[in-house]
Order: structure tokens, then sequence, then C-alpha cells
């Protein structure tokens, strides 16, 4: 791996159209820049318009020039992916890059997508599943592969599946959900990639995560009604990231070097390189032992094609 890898190491990216969900801030919006300012064609993603159309300014302002456009796409709906799955593939025969970053964290009470899954499983895992499903004849069509990068996160390493609780209907605590969803992610990645070599598709599937990123996904709903112990530990959080961890810009170079940079590797998994994998320079992540395990990963990808509808086998 190049030492101390920045965007300016990245290739060209010229010609090749990539499409970054949950783009209309922090870790989304930054690796869309990125992206934009190698030269590809982006399509940044995003449930509100207002945003959408406020981060297409931004990035038009951050990269003069650049070749990008706002799409709507709610990844906790399945009608909407597969609404905008089925308006892309009339617009393009390739997809070069997928970056599955929309997500959600913490919700301090639970609450359930219009498809009645868990707000954090189905947004988090179902939801970037699905969209994988649907955009894989894309993806497979570009020469040499397309690209998935799955956003994950330092919080895979205590997730747990629970498969007889996947929903947390009968126990809900939001960041033990949390947790479950960001090493479902991992799983996602990791999975597909063993997917991808079993049925000879030419398409590449890598893991990143950002580190303690001072994003609004990570420092949200203080003010929203929660018990004592659940504000404490927001605002905790809040402190933490603040005092340990890293901007936005740097938490997405992962991401950016999962999407674009050549010796990243099918199946690599890459993140901080300091203390903890917080933050610091682009390096190998830590895979913890839950996402190697491949009974636990083939039951979770037949539970999530069951539940989405779609096929990624």
């Amino acid at each position: 791996m190049t030492r101390h890898w920045t965007i300016r190491q990245a290739p060209r990216m010229d010609g090749r159209l990539a499409l970054v969900t949950g783009a209309t801030g922090g870790l989304g919006y930054q690796t869309a820049l990125g992206l934009a300012s190698r030269g590809a064609r982006v399509i940044l993603t995003g449930r509100n318009p207002d945003k959408g159309l406020a981060a297409l300014t931004r990035l038009q302002l951050d990269a003069p020039g650049a070749d990008a456009t706002f799409r709507l796409l709610d990844v906790s709906s399945l009608e909407s992916i597969a609404t905008f799955a089925h308006a892309l593939a009339g617009e393009t025969d390739r997809l070069d890059v997928l970056v599955n970053n929309a997500g959600v964290m913490g919700t301090p009470h639970r609450m359930e997508t219009r498809d009645g899954f868990e707000m954090q499983f189905g947004t988090n895992f179902l939801g970037p599943f699905a969209l994988t499903a649907r955009l894989r004849p894309l993806l497979c069509a570009v020469p040499h592969g397309g690209r998935v990068v799955t956003v994950a996160s330092l919080a895979a390493l205590t997730g747990q599946i629970v498969f007889d609780d996947l929903q947390a209907r009968r126990r809900y605590a939001p960041f033990r959900a949390y947790r479950q969803s960001k090493l479902a992610d991992l799983i996602l990645a990791l999975e597909l990639d063993r997917q991808a070599r079993t049925h000879g598709w030419p398409l590449h599937s890598i893991a990143a995560h950002p580190g303690w990123a001072r994003t609004d996904i990570a420092t949200s709903r203080l003010n929203t009604e929660q018990g004592l112990q659940e504000r404490l530990t927001r605002i905790g959080a809040v402190w933490a990231f603040r005092l340990m961890g890293q901007s936005a810009a740097h938490g997405a170079l992962p991401i950016e070097f999962a999407a674009m940079a050549p010796e990243a590797r099918d199946g690599g998994y890459y993140g901080p390189s300091g203390q903890g994998e917080r933050r610091g320079h682009v390096t190998d992540a830590f895979v913890p032992a839950a996402a190697r395990d491949l009974t636990i990963a083939r039951r979770l990808w037949q539970v999530a094609e069951r539940l989405t509808g779609t096929s990624l086998s």
C-alpha cells in the first residue's frame, strides 16, 4: 500500500460513473467530492431534495467543472431502491463504482422502515444489499468489473448477529442494533467478494471504515427525547469524537482508497492506521472473527435475500 495515501494519488477516473449513497453530507459528500475531483461522473443520492441541491451546489464550488448530479434515493425503502435501479438501468449500460455509504446511527427508540424492518438493520444493511443486487448487472457490465465499496464501522468489532431477534422486537438497545447492522455490512462486503469469485462475476467488493469521523451521524439526535443513560452515552460520544476523532475529509480517505486505488484488494478492509483505528493514514483494518465466520455469512445472506426479495447469489 502507498504510504500516507491521499486523494492526489488516486488515478484519473475520467469516463467512469460512480454512485454514492447518502452523499448530501459527511463521509458521503467527501467521497463524492474525491471521485469528482479525479474526473469521475458522480451521482449523489439522498432522500432530501433540498439537502441534495445544497450538496450539489457545494460540490460545484469545491470542484469547479465537476460532472455531478443528484438523484432521490431512500435506501430504507425497497420500493425506492427498485425504482431508482430501474431508472438508472434505463439511462446507462454500466456502473463503475457503487459506494454504499448511507446509514443511520443509534435511533433512541425502536423505529421501523416502511417495509417493517428495524430502522438500523433495514437502512444500514438490507437497503445496501438490495441496491447492490439490483445494480449488479450494471456493475458487471464494466469490462474489468465494477467496484462495490461498503462502508462499515469500528462498531462492527463488537457487533453480534442475533438471528433469533434480527429486528430487535424483543429487546431494543440503540447501539447494540447499530453494531449488528455494521457487522452485517462488513459481512456483506466479504461475502460478496466470495460470491463474485465463486460465480466468476467481474465485480470487486471492498470494505472500509472511517474511524472516528466527526460527522452528523456521530453527533445527531442529542435533542431527541431519550433516557438519561442514552443521553449520557451520546454526549460522551460527541466529546470523544471531538477529542480523538478526525474530520469527515480524513475519515473518507479509506473509502476513497477502496473506491479508486489500484492497490485496493478484492475482499480487503481499510481504515485509519492510528491507535484503535480511530484516526490516521489509510491502512488494512482489523477484521473481527464474526465477520470471517462463513456459517454466519451464508445464513445472513439467505435471510437478506428472503427479506429483500432480491438475489446476490
